[in-house]
């Protein structure tokens, strides 16, 4: 991609960024699709599968970033996708001024915002340490993320505060009476709008390596400002839909439980690195994005909790410390160049 004109770069980048955001989205239509029709929670659903599938564009770009020789890009992408999600909880705030959207769901979601929290703790942890222990090519230390990953979604499927709000939930969830695509469709669906992320992600890494190259800006700090936004345009799509449809649960459920798979992805793409630990090859410096992501899933989680009743102007107290906390890291992280 370095040989191409810097129009032409920008022009693929805005293409393929296009085309990855309105596949991602139909994805999680028909993951919304496969709720319904499996009569599942919106919060268990959100959490697992509609956060699964908005989460794919992360790891096809982590894939795709190792292959181009950027880790610092995957990881950027990572930890900026769950900075953004919570900038999503904080904008909702902002837009639903009758329906305070974290005063509405399950304080049940602290377990999956909680569960974020502790995978971040241990992604920087990892990065920090450098521990170089490894079973074949794969590093211990994306082992151990993948292990907190499945005890973690094992205390959501067992945790009896999940198991009755998504019961009391099911009791709102759309009905057979509305136009539904069936089963079969949707999964069809699905597999076709994956199999367009892939060939698209590819061409979208390219050129965003090569737009680092241009502006001069490193491939972390591109990861976290621009990549993070385009792959995580999907949740905003799916959460303003939910949000619609006043399925507050499944909303706060896709953007907790995608800062959770953005973790394990962390650790999956270590199985596609095959010239050692991943995380080995990860500048420490990307530990002050980390941090930040750290900060506002512990913001949501708390907002989530406290229910506190405390506006500032027409925002709420949490609300406002995250777009606070996210505009300031961001300024910090450009401005500052402390991503090298």
């Amino acid at each position: 991609m370095t040989h191409w004109d810097p129009l032409g770069v920008w022009f693929v980048f805005l293409a393929s960024a296009a085309a990855l955001v309105i596949a991602a989205t139909k994805l999680a239509d028909y993951g919304d699709v496969i709720a319904v029709r499996t009569k599942l929670g919106g919060m268990l659903i959100g959490t697992v599968l509609l956060a699964g599938a908005t989460s794919l564009p992360e790891l096809l770009t982590a894939v795709n970033s190792i292959r181009e020789g950027v880790p610092n890009l995957t990881v950027g992408d990572l930890f900026g996708s769950c900075m953004f999600n919570m900038l999503l909880l904080a904008v909702l705030d902002l837009i639903l001024q009758e329906t305070r959207i974290l005063r509405r769901v399950a304080v049940s979601h602290a377990i999956s915002a909680s569960l974020a929290v502790l995978l971040l703790a241990l992604a920087m942890f990892f990065i920090l340490t450098n521990i170089p222990f490894q079973i074949g090519w794969v590093g211990l230390d994306s082992l151990i993320l993948m292990g907190a990953y499945a005890f973690g979604l094992w205390l959501i499927r067992v945790s009896p505060t999940v198991r009755s709000a998504a019961s009391a939930e099911a009791g709102h969830m759309p009905t057979e009476a509305e136009p539904v695509p069936s089963l079969t469709r949707a999964l069809v669906g699905f597999g076709i709008s994956s199999a367009v992320l892939i060939v698209v992600t590819p061409w979208m890494v390219r050129s965003a390596v090569a737009i680092a190259e241009i502006t001069g800006l490193t491939a972390g700090v591109v990861g976290i400002v621009m990549v993070a936004l385009v792959t995580s345009l999907p949740e905003l799509v799916t959460t303003g839909s939910a949000v619609r449809s006043g399925a507050f649960d499944l909303a706060v459920g896709n953007l907790f439980g995608s800062n959770v798979l953005n973790m394990l992805v962390l650790g999956v793409v270590d199985l596609f690195y095959l010239e050692g630990r991943l995380i080995g090859q990860i500048s420490p410096t990307m530990m002050v994005a980390g941090m930040l992501a750290l900060m506002l899933t512990a913001l949501g989680g708390l907002g989530n909790l406290a229910r506190v009743e405390r506006r500032v102007l027409f925002l709420e107290i949490d609300a406002l410390l995250i777009i606070v906390v996210y505009g300031l890291g961001i300024w910090l992280l450009i401005a500052r160049r402390l991503i090298v």
